[in-house]
């Protein structure tokens, strides 16, 4: 069944190459209102194209903005299901200045194709789809029962989808999920990602005087609100890196030996690190690599501040208000509302009665953790060791995907993080790419998942 199945898809690599061009062409935007219409006919054109390779029970599904594009083969009652997640809609391409190429205009050069969504998650996502189809063709059938979910709400957070997973718990039942929204380490260097950081993002917002004021006239004897601000920040961290608010650390599931001796075993360059970032030094919490600052400790981050007069020239006054914008980025075992109320109680606290504290809350996401010897994930590495021709190393990273929460709290499911994206693919930036030898290779790896899970 793999032989056949893997030629096939080598044989038609120019057909789904084209494919994938036309399904790139679609601007899926899902934050602007005037591709409302492009979101449908993506997801129409994906309906189409998953009853066209033998998935059966395809639908479009409504929900309350984008619509979510659902398909199955179910039937084979002794083996497992495999739910396989992923979202077609993309990011803005603004400024599109930046590009080289259009950004809905899927571009070949230098082995990668060039488009908003390439890598994020329109290719990944049509490397499973091809897959299947490899095996619809040659074999007649996958070799477990197989459920899409597909969602066109991703890069907006994802609004519509936890209502929709509790809706149709039964239809969305499985044994294991899978994602591909990720990426590996390089082209020879294959990585599956079993550790992803939660979220919990605040904005402390700080009223002083009704109306900004004349500094001469009022100055020192006024609390000037972006000063108190600045207080507050430099008081959430000390100068060892470490977060001050109590508590804050309680639920922090501790790295034990062997994960810091894995983590510390792949490849990693501080040098290219920090001329990526474009900075001299890092700096960060005392007593972890930098490794594993970014991808397994929790942090806790200034995202914006404004206030007072920021335009050309001079404004002598002392401001109205303050706003910081503070995101922190939490670890296994740490509970999102938790660090909400810790941080809430821990600002009031450092907030002298001289001016009027707001907290707003614009996001909270539970952190995940992945077995890395449950049998699925066994799985997993002897695929990529069979599609890349080389042993995969287990990674943590620093981003976070809420679905991976929701499907193990809604439906129990563990998740299978197999990406095929390289790190300067650009995602969310000008110049979004996908590497094609990945895409090809995605393919290959997918049809070995399906056949190395079968028989676990």
């Amino acid at each position: 069944m793999v032989k056949q199945a893997i030629a096939w898809a080598e044989s038609q690599r120019q057909v789904h190459l084209e494919q994938l061009k036309t399904l790139l062409s679609i601007p899926s935007v899902s934050t602007q209102v005037e591709h409302t219409s492009d979101i449908v006919r993506t997801a129409n054109w994906l309906a189409d194209h998953m009853r066209a390779i033998g998935l059966n029970e395809v639908s479009v599904q409504p929900t309350d903005r984008h619509p979510v594009v659902y398909g199955e083969w179910v039937q084979d009652s002794d083996a497992p299901t495999v739910l396989i997640y992923g979202h077609y809609d993309v990011q803005p391409a603004e400024p599109l200045a930046l590009w080289d190429t259009p950004p809905f205009s899927p571009t070949v050069k230098n082995g990668n194709i060039y488009a908003r969504g390439a890598a994020d998650d329109k290719g990944q996502l049509f490397i499973h789809l091809k897959a299947l189809e490899a095996l619809f063709e040659t074999a007649g059938r996958p070799p477990v029962n197989v459920k899409l979910l597909i969602e066109g709400e991703e890069e907006i957070g994802s609004p519509s989808l936890d209502k929709f997973v509790v809706d149709h718990q039964d239809m969305l039942s499985a044994d294991i999920s899978i994602i591909s929204d990720s990426h590996i380490l390089d082209v020879d260097k294959p990585a599956l990602l079993y550790g992803l950081r939660g979220m919990c993002y605040m904005e402390i917002e700080l009223q002083g005087p009704k109306q900004d004021l004349h500094s001469g006239s009022f100055g020192g004897a006024i609390h000037n609100p972006a000063q108190v601000l600045c207080q507050i920040v430099s008081a959430l961290k000390d100068d060892q890196g470490r977060i001050t608010i109590p508590g804050f650390y309680d639920r922090v599931l501790p790295l034990s030996d062997a994960e810091r001796t894995a983590l510390a075993s792949v490849p990693f360059s501080e040098a290219q690190f920090r001329q990526e970032a474009g900075v001299r030094k890092t700096w960060g919490e005392a007593g972890y690599t930098v490794r594993e600052q970014i991808s397994a400790r929790p942090t806790l981050d200034v995202n914006g501040l404004v206030s007072g007069y920021t335009g050309e020239g001079g404004k002598t006054i002392i401001p109205a208000w303050a706003r910081a914008k503070v995101s922190m980025r939490l670890v296994a075992d740490q509970d999102p509302e938790e660090i909400q109320q810790l941080f809430t109680q821990h600002v009031e606290s450092l907030t002298p009665d001289t001016v009027e504290l707001t907290l707003h809350n614009w996001g909270l996401a539970k952190p995940a953790l992945i077995d890395r010897d449950i049998p699925e994930m066994q799985a997993a590495a002897r695929a990529y060791e069979r599609g890349f021709d080389a042993q995969p190393v287990f990674i943590r990273e620093g981003g976070s995907i809420p679905v991976v929460t929701l499907l193990k709290e809604t439906l129990g499911l563990d998740t299978i993080l197999m990406g095929f994206g390289l790190p300067d693919d650009n995602i969310h930036g000008p110049n979004e790419k996908l590497h094609l030898e990945n895409f090809y290779r995605g393919i290959e790896t997918v049809i070995y998942f399906l056949d190395e899970y079968a028989q676990t």
